[in-house]
Order: C-alpha cells, then structure tokens, then sequence
C-alpha cells in the first residue's frame, strides 16, 4: 500500500521521466487536480486509467476516503496539471493523512517551476525562500513587508495580469534597484528570462501583454548592520 507523488511536465511534454511513466502505468486510480489537463497527458502517453478529480476544492473531502483506499491494497498516484504536487498545489493535506495512517508515500523527482527561474536568474542559489503564491488581496501587504530584510534569494509564482502589481510593490518596499528576474512560458516554445532591476522589469512588462505561469525571483537584502568605530550602528552592503 503506498501513495506515488508524481511530477509531470511544467510545458513540454519530453520532460517527464520514465520512472513517471511506469508508475503510472502500474497504480489502480490517477487522482488529478484537472481531469481535463491530465486525460491529454496521459493519451499522450498511451495510459488508459481511472482518473479521479483531487483538487483545493474538494481535497479536504476526500483524502481519508482516499488514504482508506490506499490501506485497503489500491495502488494510488496524485498527479497536478503541471509540476510536483503538493508546492503551491493540492496534495499535502493527502500526504499528511497518509502519513498519519501509517501508509508509505513515495515522492518521484520531477519538474517544479521555481528550479529552472531560479538558476536562469543568475542570481544566488546558495540560500533562498520559495514563497509560492503571495495573497490576492488581505495580507498581501503584511507578507511583502515581512520580507524587507530578508536576506536570501526570494522566489513567488504569480498570475499575468498581476505581474507589474507585483513588481511594483516590490519597488515600493524593496527598492528599485533590486536585482530581479521573471520568468514565464518555462519548457514552453516561447519560454522567456528577463533580468534586471525591478524598476526595469515593472518598465519591461508595462509594455507588453503577458501570458503563461510567472515565477519572479527577487535578490534578497544586501543591506546589514555594523558597528561603526564609535560603537554607532551603521547599514553597509554586502559585497555581490
């Protein structure tokens, strides 16, 4: 008894494993964030199986009837529409059950958006903090001022049109200079990396209508506090 999480392709369809593949031959039920989405996939690959509908929606509902499945002998993948479950996708509520019903839950690697943005960005990539999402609307501002000092590498997932929203208040509470990169179409035939300071990718994306997934990495604050010769505290910056 066993839950397979399985990642499938942010774009193009070539980047999904063969480890991937057998699996999801081999388990009883795919449950699938879009049935829809993951029915093209998998004609794709010639799989002919049981998928049911697992999403934010309906996961709370659902998962100990699944995890029961699972103890009960069924073999069982979760699969999102793009990317690794569970990473600003359904699937840790299910994970957690599993967990706590003593059933094993085996992770295959796979693609995850914010891996290629974040070494396409060019900048560091010895620490950061992946974020996901930001608030649509209540505490967006708290979570954007909770991160001024914060001094690793950020990575946030963002819809198109709320790109340059985003950007923008980035500049409000980090500062125009700061050296960021946005990163959208990944895999995909018109996949783009653009760099620069905020203010130049706010300027960039004004200018143009924006489709596909966004994942925005921003370099985190340089800024730290030194004693000073007569013991006053003073900002100084890192060295890039």
């Amino acid at each position: 008894m066993k839950l397979y999480i399985v990642p499938t392709p942010i774009g193009n369809l070539e980047d999904i494993t063969l480890r991937a593949i057998r699996i999801l031959k081999e388990v009883d039920v795919i449950l699938a964030e879009d049935t829809r989405t993951s029915g093209n996939l998998l004609r794709h690959l010639g799989i002919e199986k049981r998928v049911y509908a697992h999403h934010q929606h309906n996961e709370h509902k659902t998962v100990a009837m699944i995890a029961e499945r699972i103890a009960n002998g069924q073999k069982i993948a979760l699969i999102t529409d793009a990317g690794t479950p569970a990473i600003s996708d359904p699937g840790f509520l299910l994970v957690r059950e599993c967990i706590a019903n003593g059933i094993e839950v085996e992770c295959l690697p796979g693609p995850t958006a914010f891996v290629p943005a974040l070494v396409n960005s060019g900048l560091s990539s010895d620490a950061f903090c992946f974020e996901g999402f930001l608030p649509q609307k209540k505490g967006r501002q708290t979570k954007i001022k909770s991160l001024i000092t914060e001094p690793r590498t950020m990575i946030f997932y963002e819809s198109p049109h709320r790109l340059v929203k985003a950007l923008d208040q980035f500049i409000e509470y980090f500062g125009a200079d700061r050296r960021a990169s946005v990163s959208r179409e990944l895999t995909k035939l018109f996949e783009e990396n653009k760099r620069g300071t905020l203010q130049e990718l706010s300027d960039y994306f004004k200018s143009k209508t924006v489709k596909g997934e966004i994942v925005i990495v921003v370099e985190g604050n340089k800024i730290k506090i030194k004693k000073g010769k007569a013991g006053r505290e003073e900002l100084e910056e890192e060295e890039r």
